[in-house]
């Protein structure tokens, strides 16, 4: 059967995977030391053996060799830093615990810490590109059958013609239900092949590969039975979790013993992520609050000098979780509103200094709160906060308006890169801020938080609306 052969590959991709990791790593450290000009000992061998025992067993905890053909690369990388970063953590515990730390070198040990998980990188990059030129010319490639022709069915069909380069081809669909209880999929090129028993009959004829079945979650005794029928055939089942309309955000699997899990609302920023994320925040913030600590001086002597009050503005919002913080900016306006009632800055507003209202307009207001991201309040880089009072006012009158909360605001964001900041005269306005901050949160990476400080810094939007 064709199916029987794709899997043999897929075992022997991976079987290739692991010889290459492991030559790879075994590799880079004799390189690495002869840069160094540092001569091979028996402490370097022992040293060999035992990164290589580490890794191999972190790799199967975090399921390095699994099949990657559906998952994006980041997430691919992000396991491989995480299996490597996690026999480091062995390496230099058994180091210290044996006293024997001393006898490696700290420069050709850091650079090989650092080099062989690029090496690893580049590998499974050069991997990627080669599979993807093959299945995009018809080799290595997955015959796909859809159960169900609904939105559901619509929107994978259309993610897989996007991404073709999965070598998935999608045969048809299969459905027993009535005409007008089916979506009419033919406009995107997909005939309707039959009903269960033509499903069940071409998996056990090799004919399909995966099964999709694309059924709402309250249809559970249908998906049971497909289950069932689809377990005397060799095709592998996938059912799609379409859970559109809980607003998923940071959706993942996991379990509680042996009880499976689909998180719904949970924070993306979890575990390696949270510490990247940390880390971006603390290393650029580092660095942009040595530029402008003078600059800051000189608008507080400024504020002092141009308006009575006091240097900085303090007002309630809401942080990570929705517990309240107290965020600083440099004073703007003549009030200070942090009450039941705020109301936002206006076009021309009289209450805007004139100082002010530069500050207002280049952002340069907000510079006290990177202090507050190098405090572990905010991030560089999240959903904007808002007043207290707005918070409550507009959590009942869009959905999902808290899930924001699910990371640390930022002191800049996506909303604000597209132009979606300042005065919210209508709920529209503050539901499209509140979608971008969700896509934010949903599709959050390191990368995404540097586009969106640069577009801060260059781009055409980012002040739009400053008043």
């Amino acid at each position: 059967m064709k199916l029987g052969i794709l899997r043999s590959n897929e075992q022997a991709l991976h079987t290739v995977q692991r010889l290459a990791d492991l030559f790879l790593i075994a590799a880079t450290y004799p390189l690495v030391s002869s840069l160094y000009h540092q001569r091979w000992t028996a402490e370097a061998s022992t040293l060999l053996v035992i990164v290589i025992l580490a890794f191999t067993v972190a790799a199967e905890i975090c399921s390095l060799y699994r099949p990657w053909r559906v998952e994006r690369f980041r997430v691919e990388i992000r396991t491989v830093l995480l299996v490597w970063t996690t026999t480091v953590a062995a390496l230099v515990l058994i180091g210290f615990a044996t006293k024997t730390s001393h006898s490696y070198s700290r420069v050709v040990s850091f650079g090989w810490f650092v080099a062989a998980p690029v090496t690893l990188s580049a590998w499974r990059l050069l991997v990627r590109t080669v599979l993807r030129w093959l299945r995009s010319n018809g080799r290595n490639t997955r015959d796909v059958a859809i159960w169900g022709a609904t939105p559901a069915a619509r929107s994978l069909c259309g993610e897989i013609g996007y991404r073709h380069w999965m070598g998935m081809r999608v045969k048809g669909v299969y459905d027993d239900r009535s005409a007008d209880r089916r979506d009419d999929l033919s406009d995107m090129g997909f005939s309707l092949l039959g009903g269960l028993a033509e499903m069940v009959e071409a998996c056990r004829a090799g004919e399909i590969d995966i099964v999709y079945v694309a059924l709402p979650p309250r249809a559970e005794p249908r998906i049971a039975q497909i289950a069932r029928d689809l377990a005397d055939t060799t095709a592998s089942v996938y059912l799609i979790a379409d859970y559109g309309q809980y607003q998923p955000i940071g959706s993942h699997l996991s379990a509680i013993g042996r009880v499976p899990l689909i998180s719904l609302h949970s924070s993306p920023l979890d575990g390696m992520s949270a510490w990247l994320k940390r880390l971006e925040d603390v290393t650029i913030g580092t660095l942009i609050l040595a530029l402008i600590a003078l600059p800051m001086v000189v608008i507080a002597i400024l504020l002092k000098l141009s308006s009575r009050g006091p240097i900085f503005f303090v007002q309630r919002r809401y942080g990570l979780n929705g517990r309240e913080i107290k965020v600083l900016k440099f004073r703007t306006m003549t009030v200070a509103e942090d009450g039941a009632q705020v109301v936002q800055a206006q076009k021309n507003d009289k209450r805007v200094t004139k100082l002010g209202a530069i500050l207002r307009r280049t952002s340069l207001d907000e510079l006290p709160q990177f202090l507050q991201v190098l405090a572990g309040q905010m991030s560089i880089v999240g959903p904007r906060p808002h007043a207290v009072a707005h918070n409550e006012l507009y959590r009942g009158l869009i959905p999902g308006y808290m899930l924001r909360h699910k990371v640390k605001p930022g002191i800049t964001g996506w909303a604000q890169v597209n132009g979606w900041r300042g005065e919210t005269p209508d709920v529209h306005r503050m539901k499209r801020r509140v979608e971008h901050d969700l896509e934010y949160i949903g599709r959050w990476t390191v990368l995404w938080d540097i586009k969106i400080v640069l577009m801060t810094i260059f781009g055409r939007k980012a002040n739009e609306n400053a008043y």
